[in-house]
């Protein structure tokens, strides 16, 4: 969609709305979807889940402490549906066909309660774009029917078909999730610890899972050409050598099929990290909440992924057009792209000062 040359920024909370009271119509009041769009601009001016925060960058003539009881109330009292949230954020994706999936899970500790968040986002660009989540009112671990339920979900809003492949980490293994993935004909390529167990059909026994790599060079790969099982599953594994500071280490991954391509598509895991450090410290510093009510929480983790995508779709918009980020010697970006989205939204609702012309709303059209 071409972008348009209208930057009046007046009003700029009534531009969010009229975007987004189609896409909530029939679920929430126009009033409800006002209030999201001031929380939303206001996030990206404070850059702070604090309600306290929040409240004093309200585009209105209301003193703080009314616009903090309006922010609570809504928190306290409106339905927002997650699956509204995550239609719209996959309505922002430019291909919907063959995603790569990520699942992982991020945690923090607000006095003595315990903030567990598994996520389930889109490999997009070098970040996960979010989709949904589960709030765990626990600590550690996630179980294996609270994974089911997250990608049962997503079958159901998306379908199977858009899925490629998912990706995850060490924690995300067992008999009954990779049975859950094989029967699904889901692809995955899921890393496994160094000294998990595994059946060799071949060599007709079970055996550590880096001895089947243990000869190769430092840094050398190598895709097992044989199906193995792990927890009396079928499926195929990779391995890859590394020695780094004279310490010996292996990335070895399962993977339904292609195991050719387990390596390189898993590199992509990492990309949810930085959507985790975009939520959090690096963005609009999610652990600063005071709220720990799970059903509220939801809600406010919901809001922040809706600011977070359109701060990323404008800071790529920004890199490809106008400003590139600039890349240090050891290769890495001076500012992430969400960051690079995120200072220009910032100046634009704070001053209303937009250097580059742009319609910055135009990022967070479905």
């Amino acid at each position: 969609m071409p972008l348009k040359k209208n930057t009046s920024l007046n009003h700029k909370d009534t531009q969010l709305t009229t975007l987004f009271k189609d896409h909530f119509s029939g679920y929430l009041q126009l009033q409800r979807v006002r209030v999201i769009c001031m929380i939303i601009n206001a996030l990206c001016k404070v850059r702070s889940v604090n309600f306290s925060k929040l409240s004093s960058g309200f585009d209105n003539q209301t003193e703080s402490s009314s616009n903090y009881r309006r922010i609570q109330r809504f928190f306290a009292e409106v339905n927002l549906p997650m699956e509204l949230v995550a239609k719209l954020i996959f309505g922002l994706l430019p291909d919907k066909k063959s995603l790569t999936l990520v699942i992982d899970r991020t945690n923090w500790k607000l006095g003595q309660t315990n903030i567990n968040v598994l996520m389930l986002g889109v490999s997009y660009k070098n970040v996960a774009f979010p989709l949904m989540f589960k709030l765990l009112d626990k600590k550690g671990n996630s179980n294996t029917q609270e994974r089911i339920e997250l990608i049962n979900d997503f079958i159901k809003w998306f379908g199977k078909e858009c899925i490629d492949s998912l990706l995850a980490d060490r924690e995300f293994v067992g008999n009954e999730w990779i049975k859950f993935l094989n029967d699904n004909s889901i692809k995955y390529h899921i890393r496994i610890r160094n000294n998990f167990k595994i059946y060799c059909p071949k060599k007709q026994k079970e055996i550590t899972a880096w001895h089947l790599f243990n000869n190769l060079a430092n840094g050398e790969l190598r895709h097992y050409n044989r199906i193995i099982k792990i927890h009396g599953e079928y499926c195929y594994i990779s391995g890859m050598k590394s020695i780094k500071e004279g310490k010996l280490d292996y990335c070895l991954i399962v993977s339904f099929n292609k195991p050719e391509e387990a390596l390189i598509k898993y590199r992509e895991r990492w990309q949810i990290e930085t959507l985790f450090r975009g939520l959090k410290t690096s963005g609009f510093n999610l652990e600063n909440t005071h709220v720990t009510h799970l059903d509220r929480l939801e809600k406010l983790i919901l809001v922040v992924m809706i600011a977070f995508v359109w701060c990323y779709k404008l800071g790529d918009f920004i890199d490809a057009n106008f400003k590139k980020i600039k890349i240090k010697k050891h290769g890495n970006r001076e500012i992430s792209v969400f960051k690079h989205g995120l200072e220009y939204l910032s100046r634009v609702v704070i001053s209303n000062i937009n250097v580059f012309n742009i319609n910055v709303y135009d990022f967070i059209v479905v």
